[in-house]
Protein backbone atom coordinates (compact mmCIF):
# COMPACT_ATOMS: atom_id res chain seq x y z
CA UNK A 1 0.00 0.00 0.00
CA UNK A 2 1.77 3.68 -1.30
CA UNK A 3 1.53 6.55 1.24
CA UNK A 4 -0.12 9.52 0.26
CA UNK A 5 2.69 12.27 0.60
CA UNK A 6 1.87 14.39 3.62
CA UNK A 7 0.49 18.00 2.97
CA UNK A 8 2.09 21.02 3.62
CA UNK A 9 -0.01 24.03 5.20
CA UNK A 10 1.35 27.90 5.17
CA UNK A 11 0.79 29.81 7.89
CA UNK A 12 1.65 33.65 7.57
CA UNK A 13 3.22 35.57 10.38
CA UNK A 14 1.51 39.19 10.80
CA UNK A 15 1.69 42.66 12.10
CA UNK A 16 -2.07 42.70 11.52
CA UNK A 17 -4.68 40.45 10.06
CA UNK A 18 -8.35 39.88 9.90
CA UNK A 19 -8.24 38.69 13.44
CA UNK A 20 -5.90 42.04 14.86
CA UNK A 21 -2.43 43.10 15.33
CA UNK A 22 0.16 40.53 15.71
CA UNK A 23 -1.38 37.19 14.47
CA UNK A 24 -0.53 34.09 12.74
CA UNK A 25 -3.02 33.43 9.49
CA UNK A 26 -4.60 31.26 10.38
CA UNK A 27 -4.17 30.81 14.06
CA UNK A 28 -6.19 27.61 13.88
CA UNK A 29 -5.22 24.44 11.81
CA UNK A 30 -6.67 20.92 11.72
CA UNK A 31 -3.99 18.47 10.29
CA UNK A 32 -3.37 14.47 10.17
CA UNK A 33 0.30 13.11 11.72
CA UNK A 34 3.45 13.83 9.31
CA UNK A 35 1.76 16.84 7.46
CA UNK A 36 4.11 19.91 7.60
CA UNK A 37 3.47 22.87 8.48
CA UNK A 38 5.72 26.31 6.44
CA UNK A 39 5.48 29.17 8.82
CA UNK A 40 6.22 32.29 6.70
CA UNK A 41 7.96 35.52 7.77
CA UNK A 42 4.97 37.70 5.77
CA UNK A 43 6.24 40.77 7.90
CA UNK A 44 8.91 41.51 10.32
CA UNK A 45 10.13 40.68 13.75
CA UNK A 46 8.33 37.52 14.10
CA UNK A 47 9.25 33.68 14.81
CA UNK A 48 7.24 30.39 15.07
CA UNK A 49 8.04 28.36 18.33
CA UNK A 50 6.54 25.59 20.47
CA UNK A 51 5.09 26.51 23.14
CA UNK A 52 6.82 24.93 26.37
CA UNK A 53 4.42 22.46 28.35
CA UNK A 54 1.84 23.02 25.79
CA UNK A 55 2.80 19.82 23.41
CA UNK A 56 1.76 16.44 23.72
CA UNK A 57 3.72 13.88 25.12
CA UNK A 58 7.17 12.77 23.08
CA UNK A 59 6.57 15.36 20.52
CA UNK A 60 10.05 17.52 19.79
CA UNK A 61 9.84 21.25 20.70
CA UNK A 62 10.97 23.66 17.96
CA UNK A 63 12.11 27.39 18.09
CA UNK A 64 12.69 29.18 14.64
CA UNK A 65 14.90 32.41 14.75
CA UNK A 66 13.51 36.16 14.28
CA UNK A 67 12.29 36.68 10.18
CA UNK A 68 13.12 32.77 9.29
CA UNK A 69 10.78 30.87 7.33
CA UNK A 70 10.77 27.92 8.58
CA UNK A 71 8.93 24.48 8.10
CA UNK A 72 8.04 21.97 10.66
CA UNK A 73 6.50 18.18 10.30
CA UNK A 74 3.99 17.45 12.79
CA UNK A 75 4.20 13.25 13.35
CA UNK A 76 2.49 13.37 16.94
CA UNK A 77 -1.06 13.37 17.25
CA UNK A 78 -2.77 16.09 19.92
CA UNK A 79 -2.32 19.63 20.14
CA UNK A 80 0.58 22.38 19.77
CA UNK A 81 0.54 25.71 21.24
CA UNK A 82 2.44 28.37 18.63
CA UNK A 83 4.25 31.50 19.73
CA UNK A 84 5.99 34.64 18.69
CA UNK A 85 8.76 34.78 21.24
CA UNK A 86 8.83 38.02 21.47
CA UNK A 87 4.82 38.86 20.93
CA UNK A 88 3.56 36.03 23.36
CA UNK A 89 2.51 38.61 25.97
CA UNK A 90 0.12 40.24 22.91
CA UNK A 91 -1.68 37.63 22.56
CA UNK A 92 0.44 36.72 19.40
CA UNK A 93 -0.14 32.29 19.51
CA UNK A 94 -1.65 29.57 17.58
CA UNK A 95 -3.09 26.29 17.99
CA UNK A 96 -2.05 22.98 15.38
CA UNK A 97 -4.44 20.11 16.27
CA UNK A 98 -2.77 17.11 14.91
CA UNK A 99 -5.07 14.03 14.43
CA UNK A 100 -8.41 12.78 15.49
CA UNK A 101 -8.46 14.30 19.24
CA UNK A 102 -12.08 16.25 20.34
CA UNK A 103 -11.10 19.76 21.25
CA UNK A 104 -12.85 19.63 24.14
CA UNK A 105 -9.24 17.16 25.46
CA UNK A 106 -7.76 21.13 25.04
CA UNK A 107 -6.44 22.22 28.47
CA UNK A 108 -4.69 25.63 28.39
CA UNK A 109 -1.82 26.08 30.29
CA UNK A 110 -3.02 28.76 33.00
CA UNK A 111 0.52 30.11 33.17
CA UNK A 112 0.91 31.70 29.64
CA UNK A 113 -0.13 35.65 29.65
CA UNK A 114 -3.33 37.27 30.14
CA UNK A 115 -3.77 37.81 26.48
CA UNK A 116 -2.42 34.53 25.11
CA UNK A 117 -4.65 32.45 27.48
CA UNK A 118 -7.71 34.81 25.75
CA UNK A 119 -6.48 34.42 22.04
CA UNK A 120 -6.23 30.59 22.91
CA UNK A 121 -9.68 30.99 24.45
CA UNK A 122 -11.53 32.71 21.34
CA UNK A 123 -9.28 30.07 18.93
CA UNK A 124 -11.14 27.22 21.28
CA UNK A 125 -14.38 29.11 20.69
CA UNK A 126 -14.01 29.48 16.67
CA UNK A 127 -12.85 25.63 16.13
CA UNK A 128 -15.94 24.53 18.32
CA UNK A 129 -18.34 26.35 16.58
CA UNK A 130 -17.08 25.03 12.87
CA UNK A 131 -18.01 21.51 13.81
Amino acid sequence: MQRCPAEVHEVKMLNRGASGAMVYEPEFLAIAPGDRVRFIATQPSHNAASLPGFLPDGAAPFKGRINEEIEVRFDTPGFYGIQCIPHLSMGMVMLIQVGERPISELQIPVSLPTRARQRFEQIVEQANSAY
